[in-house]
């Protein structure tokens, strides 16, 4: 299969490798199918989720521990349901990341360079293709925040 996307050009696409997100994304509902790239390099950091409803919509997502975050999230019943899975060891989280734009629309230089979205995870079921993203709100999750040891 083939797709035009504004970010990578024409992307040829096996349908086996496709992420399905039943729901959508927040503000991207009408976005439900997603290949995931990264660079052409030994252990990539970035990985990047691209739209194949919109060629426009790509988003840079990264593992939590990246960040030094380790999440433990509760899912109901019908998240569970949709992601097709009962096994905890069978999903995997990332966020996604972004340079946020300052208040006249450029993007604002930090130290680290990207801002990550831990309010809002994406928890994926590889083997399935199927993910979703969980909304946090209020006390119902725990993220522990791990030293980073610089060298």
């Amino acid at each position: 299969m083939k797709a035009n996307t504004t970010r990578f050009g024409e992307l040829d696409i096996n349908p086996e490798t496709i992420l399905t997100f039943p729901r959508g994304l927040p503000g991207f509902e009408n976005c439900t199918r997603y290949q995931l790239l990264h660079e052409e390099k030994d252990g990539p950091v970035v990985f990047y989720m691209q739209s194949l409803d919109d060629p426009a919509v790509t988003f840079s997502v990264v593992d939590p521990a990246q960040f030094g975050f380790n999440y433990e999230l509760s899912l109901s019943d019908e998240e569970t349901a949709l992601l097709q899975s009962d096994e905890p060891n069978d999903l995997a989280v990332v966020l996604m990341v972004y340079k946020p734009l300052g208040t006249d629309g450029q993007k604002i230089e930090l130290t680290g360079g990207v801002s990550a979205n831990i309010n809002g995870p994406l928890v994926l079921n590889p083997g399935k293709k199927l993910g979703l993203q969980k909304v946090l709100v209020g006390p119902q999750y725990d993220i522990t925040l791990r030293e980073s040891r610089g060298g």
